[in-house]
Order: C-alpha cells, then sequence, then structure tokens
C-alpha cells in the first residue's frame, strides 16, 4: 500500500492493518485477509482443530502497512527511549514479517494452543520474549520448531 490510509486523527484504519478486538483467523479484514495465503491456510486448519477444544483464534494483529509499522516502531522509541531497545520488540517497515504477510500476533487463548500444537500445522513461536507472535514454518510439521531467538534483535532478518 503506497498511500497512507490513516484517520484524520492519525489512527490506523482497516486499510493500514488495524483490527478491531474480536477479529478471528475466518474474517476478511485486511489484516487478516493480506496474510500470506499459506499462513493464512495452516492458522485456519489449526483455529478448526482448536474449536474443537473450545478454544478461539483473535487475531491482535497481522499484515500492516508500511505506514502502520512506521508508526509502531516511532511509538516504541518514544516509549523504549532509543532505536536499539525498540528492536527488541518492534521491526522497521523494510524487515516486519507484518509487512510481508508473514506474522500474526494471536490472542492468549490461541498462543497457549498453539505453544502445544502449532508445530503440526508448521506454526511456530520465533521470538522468546513475544508469545503471542507466530510465522508459517512448513519444515515444523516433520521437525518440529526451529529454537527461538531471544527477541527481534537476535533475528538475522532484522539486519537488511
Amino acid at each position: 500500500m503506497s498511500r497512507t490510509a490513516f484517520d484524520h486523527s492519525g489512527t490506523p484504519t482497516a486499510e493500514d492493518g488495524a483490527l478491531p478486538k474480536g477479529v478471528t483467523v475466518f474474517d476478511e479484514y485486511p489484516g487478516v485477509a493480506n496474510l500470506d495465503p499459506g499462513l493464512l491456510r495452516a492458522l485456519r486448519e489449526a483455529a478448526t482443530a482448536a474449536a474443537d477444544d473450545g478454544i478461539k483464534f483473535y487475531v491482535n494483529s497481522g499484515w500492516r502497512s508500511p505506514e502502520y509499522q512506521n508508526r509502531l516502531l516511532r511509538e516504541a522509541i518514544a516509549k523504549y527511549g532509543s532505536e536499539e531497545e525498540a528492536a527488541r520488540w518492534v521491526a522497521t517497515p523494510a524487515t516486519s514479517p507484518h509487512v510481508a504477510g508473514n506474522a500474526i500476533d494471536v490472542g492468549f487463548d490461541a498462543r497457549a494452543w498453539l505453544s502445544k500444537h502449532g508445530a503440526r500445522y508448521g506454526l511456530c513461536q520465533i521470538y522468546r520474549n513475544e508469545p503471542w507472535h507466530y510465522e508459517l514454518r512448513p519444515e515444523a510439521t516433520t521437525r518440529g520448531c526451529p529454537p527461538m531467538y531471544a527477541d527481534p534483535s537476535y533475528d538475522p532478518r532484522m539486519r537488511r
């Protein structure tokens, strides 16, 4: 998305990937619909299985526009006091797997379920400090999830 869809107050809109409370992996908001098709398929398969256990996969964040990601990064720098510290929590628009549609942040019940069953669907927690952040690792279905990075600042993908 080359233009910003922020509203007049500067708040990200649904077109930027902002999601209201209660969105699931089956909803068609851009923050869900713009996810990588393989990731979305795996999430929907896992969510269908989790429903048998009474678990609903709520999405806190999925795909994000570069503008939205940049806003989150600026807010993190202000909150944590430096770019270095903010990098432990928020990636740049150029490196964020959310901007690429390759990551999802799920609600509490979903993350607990995925921590036990996610590898079966290729869904892995990537960062130890972010138990809500999952990405697709297809090889996990046969080999298990790879070791986690302590936080995003240790992830080589974030150093582009």
